[in-house]
């Protein structure tokens, strides 16, 4: 292990992880010193948010700090049932149910929709967890290339003779976290529909992003209804922390008799739950943050295209500045950090090589000042480093 650590440093590919001390906010307090938050997935600023402060901090009085059982044994308290009421509302879904993490509802959900002998559809640069819950799975898994409908509707056809009688399912990420651009889910639905075969999205990106008040891709896109499943994650722009599958009620009730991460692994903790509930209600009463969000999103990319960088496929809030090299991507974290400005550079394995960039992340709670001040440390940076 040291010999690789070793290596990985030598190729630039060696993460620094740095500490926080201070909330998730436009500026925040790294490794002991204030600097401009362009890292976190905090969309909408709810992080901090007063009022999901003061539903975390009441959930703790009434409730304690935590659950004391798995779901499935005495773990379920009144706290999920309302906040898997308030998301199924939202959502316009049957049903949810909410767990750990988004990482674990794919867990839970993969292997409950397909098993051994049956046939997955996975687009090519889905995130890990959606990689993991498939193995898992044991069903056989075609990756398609990325946002390729037409590839999809050749595997489809390839493997659905092969295998006439197996399930079929696709999935898809909703926003794809490295490169920030959207599935084509319309196509994908129409493709999907031909052949039989079951869509799922992890919007994880999406929710509180995309939509009407933030309800996510498939409502962006006018679908709801159409996709069977929708994977969500309350820690981005929710704020806090854990993750939710909403879909029709046989599934969610499944998934709580046979989701091994809803049957062997905690509940959320009172104050987790709570602070969701509120982040819920807050987005359905007022869809002020997410306007905010996008015409800071709209502003900084206008800038940076305008210097000379080159953003890629983005669409999103998600802003990658291509680079290339991964050593030269740590360099230019590095500076933008002495200049103090906080955006995380992304090599491989998470990107492939040679496509390393600086992955800058927008939020609502950004002035224009602060993007400013953002676009300056880029511009003089990509200037000494021959970017731009």
């Amino acid at each position: 292990m040291r010999d690789e650590l070793d290596r990985l440093g030598d190729e630039g590919l060696l993460t620094t992880i740095r500490t926080i001390s201070s909330p998730q906010g436009a500026h925040f307090v790294v490794d002991g010193r204030q600097v401009l938050n362009l890292c976190s997935n905090n969309y909408l600023g709810l992080a901090n948010h007063p009022a999901l402060i003061r539903a975390a901090k009441d959930a703790v009085d009434r409730l304690g700090v935590g659950p004391g059982a798995v779901r499935s044994i005495a773990g379920t308290m009144s706290l999920h049932v309302e906040l898997e009421e308030r998301l199924a509302a939202f959502k316009g879904a049957e049903a949810t149910v909410s767990l750990q993490s988004g990482f674990t509802a794919n867990l839970a959900v993969i292997p409950v929709l397909a098993g051994e002998g049956d046939l997955i559809f996975s687009d090519e640069l889905n995130h890990a967890s959606i990689i993991d819950g498939c193995r898992l799975s044991r069903a056989r898994v075609f990756r398609y290339p990325h946002c390729d409908p037409a590839g999809l509707d050749s595997a489809l056809v390839r493997e659905s003779a092969q295998a006439p009688a197996a399930r079929r399912l696709v999935i898809t990420d909703g926003v794809f976290s490295m490169d920030g651009d959207l599935a084509p889910l319309p196509d994908i639905v129409a493709v999907a529909r031909r052949h039989g075969a079951a869509v799922m999205v992890d919007d994880a990106h999406g929710e509180g992003v995309l939509g009407d008040h933030g309800r996510g891709i498939v409502h962006h896109f006018g679908l709801t209804g159409q996709v069977e499943v929708e994977v969500g994650t309350l820690s981005k722009a929710f704020g806090v922390m854990g993750g939710f599958i909403a879909g029709p009620r046989a599934l969610i009730d499944f998934i709580r008799q046979r989701g091994r991460p809803f049957i062997f692994s905690s509940a959320l903790t009172p104050a987790d739950t709570a602070a969701a509930i509120a982040a819920v209600d807050l987005l359905d009463g007022d869809d002020s943050l997410v306007r905010q969000l996008w015409e800071n999103t709209d502003y900084f990319k206008a800038g940076l295209r305008r210097l000379g960088f080159d953003t890629g496929r983005s669409q999103t809030p998600i802003t990658p500045v291509m680079i290339g090299e991964a050593g030269k991507a740590q360099g230019f974290s590095r500076s933008l950090f002495a200049r103090g400005v906080f955006a995380q550079a992304i090599g491989f394995p998470t990107v492939p090589r040679g496509m390393a960039r600086i992955r800058a992340m927008i939020s609502a709670v950004h002035s224009r000042q602060d993007l400013d001040s953002a676009l300056e440390a880029f511009q003089e940076v990509g200037r000494e480093l021959a970017v731009i």
